[in-house]
């Protein structure tokens, strides 16, 4: 009987390692993508304005801000769902971390990988309307729930075009492990067999991670849409994990589109975060640069441009998938 339960202790105590270690490198991964996109944002937006860019003040901004928010009195509307309330923020960015979890660093800083890696992540990212409209309803106050209906009412117009992008992906690799279509980019990245798929697949996060200008739940015109009666410690968390969300997009582009850990001379873990970086920034510029599009127009041109174009770069990989298989 001894025998038989030392394997078994030994089997539990390697996989609570496991578990251990993939929380923490998550956990480390959204941290510092969560402070790039800050500071990025911050300078990025001197350099719209032309003001002087200023790198030091840009690398404390984040933490200032933070401290700011963390001392602010809490503001509290009248008779909210608190529970609810106070678990959104905490859910967007579970879910942000969560979709992380499919996508690996490099073969050598990979989680076990997940088989169907990318209807994991799609699946993560479609509960971000969950967690927004959870954030909206639960302020019991005008402007949050007129916010959250927002986001509720354009889910399938970037929903739609994200998933047949990112299947599109998968189609060259012949799988849907993220590791897989990583792979099979050694020699071409998808961003040029696949045109479309990428600028796409930009838009579609945008709308998202509800940033720039598809911003529709946490809008100005709104006061802020579903934060506008957040604060304090809260406000923070919600805008951390707002943040989260770009990253995890940004870290799925990198992978499905320009071929992750692919790269020449640097180790591949460091290309990832580059290449994370790279999409990040012209997502957060296109925050900058780009006036935000009213609801019902972004609707209409994602149903009669967007999924079209979408089902089309879909069409043209499957073919050329059948070409490949064929020859």
């Amino acid at each position: 009987m001894g025998p038989d339960v030392v394997p078994a202790a030994a089997g539990s105590g390697t996989t609570l390692r496991m578990l251990v270690s993939a929380v923490l490198g998550v956990a480390a991964m959204l941290a510092v993508g969560v402070y790039a996109t800050a500071v990025l944002d911050r300078l990025i937006g001197r350099a719209v304005a032309r003001l002087p860019l200023r790198p030091g003040a840009a690398l404390a901004a984040p933490a200032r801000e933070a401290a700011l928010l963390l001392t602010q009195q809490r503001v509290r509307t009248e008779r909210p769902d608190a529970q609810a309330w106070a678990l959104a923020p905490a859910m967007l960015g579970a879910l942000a971390a969560a979709a992380l979890v499919a996508i690996p660093l490099s073969p050598t800083l990979a989680l076990p990988e997940i088989a169907s890696g990318i209807v994991y992540f799609g699946a993560a990212m479609a509960m971000v309307m969950v967690a927004v409209y959870l954030h909206g309803w639960s302020a019991n106050a005008v402007f949050p729930v007129v916010g959250a209906y927002r986001f509720v009412a354009e889910a399938l117009s970037y929903e739609m075009p994200l998933a047949l992008v990112l299947i599109a992906a998968a189609l060259p690799a012949e799988s849907l492990g993220v590791g897989d279509i990583v792979a099979s980019q050694a020699r071409v990245w998808n961003v040029v067999r696949q045109p479309l798929g990428l600028p796409l697949y930009l838009v579609a996060g945008l709308g998202l991670a509800f940033w720039g200008p598809l911003n529709w739940p946490d809008a100005p015109d709104l006061a802020g849409g579903t934060a506008a009666e957040a604060s304090g410690a809260q406000l923070l968390l919600w805008r951390a994990a707002r943040a989260a969300v770009l990253v995890a997009v940004a870290a799925m582009g990198a992978a499905a589109f320009l071929g992750g850990w692919q790269g020449p001379g640097l180790p591949g873990g460091l290309w990832m975060a580059l290449k994370t970086l790279a999409l990040v920034a012209v997502m957060v510029t296109a925050g900058h640069l780009v006036a935000r599009v009213r609801l019902e127009r972004f609707v209409v041109v994602s149903w009669v441009v967007l999924i079209p174009l979408a089902l089309v770069d879909v069409f043209l990989s499957g073919v050329l998938a059948l070409r490949r298989v064929g020859s």
